[in-house]
């Protein structure tokens, strides 16, 4: 028998936080491209079938479609009050191209895209703030941001759920988790490290130029 891996071990309370979290930091936040989406839904169905750990699939399950329609909103209004101001100021007439093709595009492909995004990493974080930066139409994009989310963040857990009866599934998949959120947070704190580091920077290369 082969032992789960100690990310089994996490109370429910824990993998609710967790999951949720992660869920809405990648739908919603730029810097979620970095979260691994896919392989947190699928090791928390596997947790759910684990008769030790605690956690009820059905509250899983529905706080994941709750933070992964949360983030996809979060992200569109992002793209529509911020990335479309940005551009329209920028005033150059690259940028209004650029906005322009995005209008195009979410305009004849804007609801499969959504829905489809939903699986591809990095994709479904860029996804709805380019969608909201293009003003595509907020009922077709709420629509297919719900789809998408039934289709994936309901969807995964319950396959991991099913696949828990398979040990070596089950090993693989806890063992993928645990290293994919350690990345994710080691590369989080990377990023906001760096952030910082040019934001102090900053005014020293001010002060530098007014000499």
């Amino acid at each position: 028998m082969i032992p789960d891996p100690n990310l089994g071990a996490l109370t429910a309370i824990a993998v609710y936080a967790v999951v949720w979290g992660f869920l809405f930091a990648e739908c919603g936040l730029l810097l979620g491209f970095l979260l691994p989406g896919d392989t947190i839904l699928f090791g928390a169905g596997l947790l759910a079938a684990s008769p030790s750990s605690g956690v009820n699939l059905v509250v899983l399950v529905v706080g994941a479609f709750v933070a992964a329609v949360a983030g996809n909103e979060v992200g569109y209004l992002t793209g529509r009050h911020y990335g479309r101001t940005w551009l329209e100021r920028r005033g150059s007439g690259r940028a209004t191209e650029q906005l322009r093709r995005t209008e195009r595009f979410y305009e004849r492909f804007g609801w499969f895209s959504v829905v489809m995004a939903r699986w591809i990493p990095w994709v479904r974080t860029f996804t709805p703030v380019l969608a909201g930066t293009a003003a595509m139409d907020r009922r077709s994009f709420s629509t297919a941001n719900v789809l998408g989310a039934l289709t994936w963040a309901v969807a995964l857990p319950l396959v991991g759920y099913e696949a828990y009866q398979y040990p070596v599934i089950r090993t693989i998949a806890f063992t993928v988790a645990g290293i994919s959120i350690a990345v994710s947070l080691v590369g989080l704190a990377v990023v906001v490290v760096r952030g910082g580091a040019r934001r102090r920077d900053r005014p020293t290369l001010i002060d530098r130029s007014g000499e």
